[in-house]
């Protein structure tokens, strides 16, 4: 069969642009926010630094939900697609993350070339290879969502199997790629303005607890190995761990190891908030004798944070995830865990109560 390239399809780029700057000035903000809170000792700072980006991620997921209730009411097409490439790209378990690259060719429309991300079941993946041919649906509107049906309806099934495709020439639209690279210097943009923006107001502060020492009870406690150094850092108000390279928090007992190495000799100390990055723990530390909120650190369902930030970078739709931040505090009486995940279509927040069973999602 031979195939006429249509238009490479396009999407809203002064949204997606507008997105990625907003979401990186929350991010900057949020984060010199939290820092400068626990460096001159403000805790509604340091609870603005945590409840930003929880904020935001609510606001991003009302404000889409008209979009996304229009987007759910477009009755998807169907069409057959060649399949020119594929790679695996990780994933250990069942279903494999599969990059296709796909000759899409509707009925009675211009054929275009996709890139996507599929995950594949590994007892399936053999029957996906070059030059197949696949059935796929994709929203009229949004083709680069395109996905391959793994269970097409015994027609499409039968024209697949009997069908010869040629090869459309062209760039291939990726969701992931379309406009990534505008996306995320703006994003790096917004981060550097928000940022600036908190330490430019608090810098007086600032300076005088730099100038002064405020806040420090003893010089940093490292701890190096040949293959690894790790740095360990205590003062009254805060402890962070940062690991070194090759290291995550999320390897088997690495952030139970992290957080108990800050509270040793600390049995009755609690904490107002701890926040978890992939090499960097940062537990807030309530004053001491004091009766305000507050929580146990070793209390985190640690079993359970590998799974939470799994499934926030896979389930939020926020396109390909660039970064992630767990945030437990427990200022509302009862411990929850938020989740914060960007990426290239914008931020957004599982929410977990202290046992790590998922409340609530936002975003996409």
């Amino acid at each position: 069969m031979t195939t006429a390239a249509g238009a490479p399809p396009t999407q809203d780029a002064p949204s997606n642009l507008a997105m990625g700057f907003l979401t990186g000035g929350v991010i900057g903000a949020s984060l010199a926010a939290f820092i400068s809170g626990c460096v001159i000792g403000k805790v509604p700072l340091i609870v603005l630094g945590l409840a930003l980006p929880a904020a935001y991620g609510l606001a991003v997921f009302l404000a889409t939900l008209p979009r996304r209730a229009r987007e759910a009411a477009v009755v998807p097409c169907t069409a057959l697609a060649l399949i020119e490439g594929l790679e695996a790209v990780g994933g250990e378990a069942s279903d494999v993350p599969v990059r296709f690259e796909l000759s899409v060719v509707p009925d009675g429309a211009p054929a275009f070339r996709v890139g996507i991300r599929q995950e594949i079941n590994l007892v399936e993946l053999p029957d996906y290879r070059p030059r197949g041919v696949v059935v796929v649906e994709y929203p009229p509107d949004r083709p680069w969502k395109a996905r391959i049906v793994k269970r097409p309806t015994p027609e499409w099934e039968r024209r697949a199997a009997g069908a010869r495709l040629d090869s459309v020439p062209g760039p291939a639209s990726r969701e992931e790629d379309s406009l990534g690279c505008a996306v995320g210097l703006l994003a790096v943009l917004g981060l550097l303005l928000g940022a600036a923006a908190v330490l430019l107001l608090f810098r007086t502060e600032l300076f005088a607890a730099v100038e002064d020492g405020i806040g420090t009870s003893g010089p940093a406690v490292t701890s190096s190995s040949s293959s690894s150094s790790t740095t360990v850092t205590v003062t009254s108000a805060t402890g962070t761990v940062a690991l070194g390279p090759g290291q995550s928090l999320l390897d088997q007992g690495e952030l139970r190891k992290a957080v108990e190495s800050l509270t040793q000799g600390t049995d009755q100390r609690r904490a107002l908030a701890v926040v978890v990055q992939d090499r960097l723990l940062t537990v807030v530390f309530a004053p001491a004798g004091g009766q305000g909120p507050g929580f146990d650190p070793r209390s985190l369902p640690y079993d359970r944070v590998p799974g939470l930030v799994e499934e926030a970078r896979s389930t939020l739709g926020v396109g390909t995830p660039k970064s992630w931040q767990l945030t437990a505090d427990g200022l509302t009486g009862a411990l929850t865990l938020r989740v914060v995940v960007t990426g290239d279509g914008g931020a957004g927040t599982l929410e977990a109560d202290g046992r790590g069973q998922v409340l609530r999602r936002s975003g996409g």
